[in-house]
C-alpha cells in the first residue's frame, strides 16, 4: 500500500461511500485480466464453436460488459459510473491451455474504473466456465487482476513497473 489511509473507512472504523464531489472530472481508463485453464480439447471446442451452450467467447464478452456497467450494484460502496466505453477481448493461450480476458473500462469522470474493469474480467471469466463446464469441471480461473490505470489524482498505474 502507498501509504494513505483507506478512504472507506472513518474515524471510527465504520464503512462509508467515499465524498467524490468536489473532485474534478478526468478521462480513467482501467484494464484488468484473467485466465481460464482448460483441458486442450475443450479449448479447441470453445474455439471451434461446437460448445452445447453456443458461442462460449461472444456470450463471454456480453456478460463482462454487462458486469461492467452493474459493478456498483455488486460490490458495497462502489459509485455508479456512467461509462464511456467497455470492451473484452479474449485470446486463447495454447501454453495454459486456456483462454486469456482482457477487460477496458473507461470514464469522464471523478472516480475511477477500477473496480468495474476487475469485474468485466471475472464475469467474463466465469461464463466461460459456466459454459464449459459440462465437459471440463476442472477448469480455474486465476490471475485476475489490474493491469492498468491511467486518470484521476493517484496518477497512473501499470502492473510491474
Amino acid at each position: 500500500m502507498s501509504g494513505n489511509a483507506l478512504t472507506h473507512l472513518g474515524a471510527q472504523g465504520e464503512a462509508h461511500m467515499v465524498d467524490v464531489g468536489d473532485k474534478g472530472e478526468t478521462v480513467r481508463t482501467a484494464v484488468a485480466e484473467g485466465f481460464v485453464s482448460m483441458q486442450a480439447a475443450t479449448l479447441a471446442m470453445i474455439l471451434d464453436g461446437n460448445a452445447k451452450k453456443g458461442d462460449v467467447l461472444g456470450t463471454a464478452r456480453i456478460a463482462g460488459i454487462m458486469a461492467a456497467k452493474k459493478a456498483h450494484e455488486l460490490i458495497p460502496l462502489c459509485h455508479p459510473l456512467l461509462l464511456t466505453k467497455v470492451s473484452v477481448d479474449i485470446e486463447p493461450d495454447h501454453a495454459l491451455p486456456g483462454l486469456k480476458v482482457t477487460a477496458l473500462a473507461r470514464v469522464t469522470g471523478k472516480t475511477g474504473v477500477e473496480m468495474e474493469a476487475l469485474t468485466a474480467a471475472s464475469v467474463a471469466c466465469l461464463t466461460i466456465y459456466d459454459m464449459a463446464k459440462a465437459i471440463d469441471r476442472a477448469m480455474t480461473i486465476s490471475g485476475i487482476r489490474l493491469v492498468e490505470k491511467t486518470g484521476g489524482k493517484s496518477g497512473d498505474y501499470k502492473a510491474g513497473a
